[in-house]
């Protein structure tokens, strides 16, 4: 069954935070992700909009997403993320 990572945040450093992009998106690739949402405008239907920025990133499975974020690779690039970001990153299974 897919998994999905659901991350909300707010961009503070934005220069670091370009940097962050760049190194993750072939980390996520490599570890079987992959970017269904990557920030874009979004609008409010029912109450308030979640911080600045969402994405979501569809893998294999929750293993697959779990090995991804506690992987040694993705602790690395996940530093450049650290004070150029506030946010909110959680695993949540699709549906089988």
């Amino acid at each position: 069954m897919a998994a999905y990572v659901i991350y909300q945040g707010e961009v503070l450093d934005a220069e670091r935070y370009e940097e962050y992009k760049a190194q993750v998106s072939p980390n996520v690739a490599a570890a079987g992700g992959r970017f269904l949402v990557r920030g874009g405008v979004a609008e409010a239907l029912e109450g308030d909009l979640p911080a600045s920025r969402t994405v979501v990133v569809e893998f294999p499975s929750r293993q697959a997403a779990l090995d991804w974020y506690w992987g040694e690779d993705y602790t690395a690039i996940r530093k450049l993320r650290e004070g150029a970001a506030r946010a909110i990153l959680y695993v949540v299974d699709g549906v089988d």
